[in-house]
């Protein structure tokens, strides 16, 4: 079962890697910058069709993105 507190702790750990502000991962995604802080906080998560994108943007795979381990 997907904890939505850690995968967002996860996801703003990746953002913040790569350098990126809140509304720049929003821009990309096409959502407000307010969807990604709610995934961020655990409070929602991004629609399955994003996570392609989403996993783009952070310079990771999908499996990262969810395990946080790197893809060997």
């Amino acid at each position: 079962m997907l904890n939505t507190e850690e995968f967002g702790r996860r996801l703003a750990t990746l953002r913040h890697k790569t350098g990126k502000k809140q509304r720049q991962v929003a821009e990309e995604l096409g959502v407000t910058p307010q969807a990604v802080s709610k995934w961020e906080r655990g409070l929602s998560c991004p629609d399955i069709l994003m996570l392609d994108e989403l996993s783009a943007s952070l310079g990771v795979s999908i499996a990262e993105l969810f395990s946080g381990n790197e893809a060997r």
